[in-house]
């Protein structure tokens, strides 16, 4: 897999809650033009993108910012985690808690609760800028 896609309305705001997550801006761009239109199969596609990649290298994600034609659907902050389509994007951390009160100060808000899962992780949910739920996991051990 290249990357994930995550269509957002304020793009700064989202590369700041990731870059706060231990993400890298990789690049940035402004995508349109013919060869957007017909990728995507959408007519006048004007939009910035910030390419997120993760501290290790092998992971990157991509927040898009559309411009023309507006980004539509349902407001990602109103729809539960069991709703179709993508579902989160989850992330290994360490030090879990700090991790959710520094999210905290970006806006972002637990689902439920920082939990155990046996002996093997501490995990939680949280809905990041725009509605984006991100899932922690600390690996316990």
């Amino acid at each position: 897999m290249d990357n994930v896609a995550i269509v957002v309305e304020d793009l700064e705001a989202a590369v700041a809650f990731f870059v706060e997550l231990g993400m890298d801006v990789e690049g940035r761009a402004r995508i349109e033009g013919g060869f957007a239109d017909r990728t995507v199969g959408l007519e006048g596609v004007r939009s910035d993108i910030a390419m997120m990649r993760t501290p290790d290298g092998h992971g990157r994600l991509e927040l898009t910012k559309y411009h023309a034609p507006a980004a539509v659907g349902p407001d990602p902050g109103t729809v539960p985690p069991n709703t179709r389509g993508l579902h989160r994007v989850m992330f290994a951390v360490e030090g879990i808690d700090d991790v959710v009160a520094r999210l905290g100060a970006h806006g972002a808000t637990l689902v439920g609760d920082v939990v155990r899962y046996e002996d093997s992780y501490r995990l939680c949910y949280l809905r990041g800028p725009e509605g984006i739920i991100v899932a922690l996991a600390e690996r316990l051990g």
